[in-house]
């Protein structure tokens, strides 16, 4: 594919300003996959915290990061444009979630490098709760969403109850999942109630919940090799029990869930092996539904799709952009999923869906969303009415040296069978030094998210930053 000389251009600058940050910080950072496994997924996280603080330091002591200046942004039809939710600050990995009833959107998102909440062992980093009253138009300033004791704070997830508007949320504190919930618009928060019981380890967790807030499914890892478990609680998570749902030698990770009007659930999940050289994955991707007909007592794994391991990213751990999915229900009980995956080993991934009208036992076959050639991952998926779906997707930029990335959105208007022509919803031309108008360098977090508002507009966050190790920050889209 030929690059347009606008993309040749912003490639040149990008790699001079990634090349002044490397500098700054003494060196490439060191692609590291180890075995995976508690200990190892906890010396891990502390070294990936270190590097993150340490190039988010000389970033700014470089003056590459976290001046603010105006944006400028060429919408596409029907948007505002995006904006970063703070460019002052290092915000890693966006969860959002819309009121259906009133005009309130949330965020929460990773802070690193910034001052702990609280005093003696108070984590860094911590979790950031951001604000709207106006549906994702204006944003207040972001505060911790709990100054608990803790060595760090990760992975949030954020869930609006449909019936009453209560929030609930989740997060990593340390390497224990903790549930906090708000009735309040996100004012004052519940203290963290432990959803692990004896299972003393866990990671990347992801929520669902039924209509009237009183059924809480929450899925992470455990510590065998990353087995999935499920936490539950039927009394609005003050109480949780906890049950594994696959034995395997497979690696989980969780990714979305949704209730079904039946009462149902369904996580989407994918598993992995890392048995490569370097604990780095190989063989197949599998991406599973685990679905409970019975208010979580008992699961069923189904394997939606499966293909080869995908492309490596090229200065961060191998699997970085592998197994991503999403997964969500309208009130008829239709379930559409959407995932990454490649056609070949160490290939370009594309996006896919599927969609199933039996509870995610059968689905439809794949149809592809993303561009051919380009590689793909971390899509996000929303029904907004029976037959309304709302989709965005990261792909590369024409093969840019280095790639460089955008964030594309797709609707259908037939419960997914067929697709509106891609939007650029990236759509900023500056804002931050890892930016240009052809796209970002790196996707900033594991995962992004859509919500449809109370007034039936979809808004979008996600991550953009110089690399995985950062810094990064927080980007949002509204559609007007």
């Amino acid at each position: 594919m030929r690059k347009p000389a606008s993309a040749i251009a912003s490639g040149i600058a990008l790699t001079i300003v990634v090349a002044a940050l490397t500098i700054a910080i003494g060196g490439s950072p060191t692609p590291h996959s180890p075995a995976r496994g508690a200990a190892a997924e906890q010396l891990e996280q502390t070294a990936t915290t270190q590097q993150r603080v340490d190039a988010l330091r000389a970033a700014r002591q470089a003056g590459l990061f976290g001046a603010r200046e105006a944006v400028h942004a060429s919408p596409a039809p029907g948007w505002l444009g995006e904006r970063p939710l703070n460019p002052t600050t290092d915000d890693w990995e966006p969860a959002i979630a819309a009121d259906p009833n009133e005009p309130w959107v949330y965020v929460l998102a990773t802070r690193y490098g910034e001052p702990k909440p609280c005093p003696g062992n108070c984590p860094t980093p911590w979790i950031v709760l951001e604000r709207s009253s106006d549906g994702g138009r204006t944003w207040t300033e972001g505060v911790p969403l709990c100054a608990c004791k803790g060595s760090g704070q990760f992975d949030p997830i954020i869930e609006v109850v449909p019936g009453t508007g209560h929030v609930y949320a989740i997060f990593m504190n340390g390497y224990n999942v903790v549930f906090q919930k708000s009735t309040n618009h996100g004012r004052t928060w519940s203290d963290p109630v432990p959803t692990y019981g004896k299972v003393s380890w866990n990671d990347k967790p992801v929520l669902t919940t039924g209509p009237d807030g009183r059924d809480v499914y929450v899925s992470w890892n455990g510590p065998q090799g990353g087995d999935p478990w499920i936490a539950v609680s039927h009394d609005a998570g003050e109480t949780w029990s906890q049950t594994k749902a696959v034995n395997s030698k497979r690696y989980y990770f969780a990714f979305d869930a949704s209730v079904l009007p039946d009462g149902t659930v369904v996580f989407s999940e994918s598993s992995l092996t890392y048995t490569a050289p370097g604990a780095d994955p190989e063989g197949v991707v599998k991406q599973h539904a685990l679905i409970s007909t019975d208010r979580g007592r008992t699961w069923r794994n189904v394997v939606v799709d499966s293909g080869p391991v995908g492309e490596p990213c090229a200065d961060c751990r191998a699997d970085y952009y592998l197994g991503h999915s999403s997964v969500s229900s309208n009130l008829d009980g239709a379930l559409i999923y959407t995932y990454d995956l490649a056609s070949r080993a160490l290939g370009p991934q594309r996006i896919y869906v599927r969609r199933s009208s039996d509870g995610g036992i059968t689905w439809s076959g794949r149809t592809p969303l993303s561009e051919a050639g380009e590689n793909a991952t971390a899509p996000a998926v929303e029904y907004a009415g029976s037959r309304d779906v709302r989709l965005f997707y990261f792909q590369t930029a024409n093969g840019d040296d280095p790639d460089l990335w955008n964030v594309w959105y797709r609707t259908s208007g037939n419960g997914g069978r067929t697709w509106s022509s891609p939007s650029r919803i990236s759509d900023a031309s500056n804002g931050a030094q890892y930016k240009t108008p052809a796209g970002f360098l790196e996707p900033y977090g594991d995962y992004g998210e859509i919500a449809i508002t109370s007034r039936g507009n979809t808004v979008a966050a996600w991550g953009e930053g110089f690399s995985w190790l950062g810094p990064g920050g927080v980007w949002i889209n509204v559609q007007a």
